[in-house]
C-alpha cells in the first residue's frame, strides 16, 4: 500500500486505474500470458508506480480474487429479519441469493471468470459456497426433511454449486436467461420436488 496518500487523491486513482486494466488483461490473456509491462502501459503509469501499491503481479491478482469473494461473502452473509423456519422458507430465501449471486456476476463478468474459473482461489470460492449452503439449510433447519429425500445432503449441495457455476457459462453470461429467472429455475430443479412433497404430507 501507498503512503501518504490521501483517498481520491491522483495516487489512489493511479492504482485503481491499475486494478482495471490489470482486470481486463487477465481475463483477457490469462494470469501468466499478462506481465507487468503489459498492466503498466494499459494503465499509462509507470512501473516504480505499480509498485507502489502492488508488491507483485501475484500480490494484484490475489487483490482482485479476494474483491470477487467478498462480493459474495457480503451476499451470503446477508440474512433475512425473519426466519421461516423448515424447508419452505430455505428454498425461498436461497433463491433470492441465487438471485442476488446472478445479478453481482452479470455486473462483473471479468471479476467473476477469474475468481470463479481461472485462479487457483477459484476451488476455494466454490468450496467456500458449498460451505456457507450447507450452513444455510442448517440454519433453516430442514437437514432432516432433505435427507428423507436423498443419500446424503453434501452431494446435494455439491451438486447444486456445480449446477450453478455451469448455468453461469451456458445461461447467465450468454444472457439466454435473466438472474431472477435463471435463480428459480436452478432452485427448482433440486429443491421442488422435496417442498411439494413434504407440503402434500403435512396435508
Amino acid at each position: 500500500m501507498a503512503r501518504g496518500r490521501k483517498v481520491n487523491s491522483n495516487g489512489e486513482r493511479s492504482k485503481q486505474l491499475l486494478l482495471e486494466k490489470a482486470l481486463e488483461l487477465f481475463s483477457e490473456k490469462g494470469y501468466h500470458d499478462t506481465k507487468i509491462s503489459d498492466i503498466v502501459k494499459a494503465a499509462n503509469v509507470t512501473q516504480p508506480t505499480f509498485y507502489l501499491y502492488f508488491e507483485s503481479k501475484d500480490f494484484l491478482y490475489t487483490d482482485l480474487n479476494e474483491r470477487f469473494q467478498r462480493g459474495l461473502d457480503e451476499i451470503m452473509s446477508k440474512q433475512s429479519e425473519e426466519v421461516e423456519k423448515g424447508l419452505e422458507g430455505f428454498v425461498k430465501e436461497l433463491k433470492q441469493k441465487i438471485h442476488m449471486l446472478f445479478v453481482y456476476i452479470i455486473e462483473n463478468p471479468k471479476l467473476t471468470k477469474i475468481g470463479l474459473f481461472e485462479s487457483e482461489q477459484s476451488l476455494v470460492v466454490k468450496s467456500q459456497l458449498t460451505q456457507q449452503f450447507t450452513h444455510l439449510i442448517h440454519r433453516y433447519d430442514c437437514a432432516h426433511v432433505l435427507q428423507s429425500f436423498c443419500t446424503d445432503i453434501h452431494i446435494i449441495v455439491d451438486s447444486f454449486v456445480g449446477s450453478f457455476e455451469r448455468l453461469i457459462l451456458t445461461n447467465l453470461l450468454e444472457q439466454k436467461k435473466q438472474p431472477c429467472e435463471l435463480a428459480s429455475d436452478l432452485v427448482h430443479l433440486y429443491f421442488l420436488r422435496e417442498v411439494k412433497t413434504n407440503i402434500s404430507q403435512a396435508e
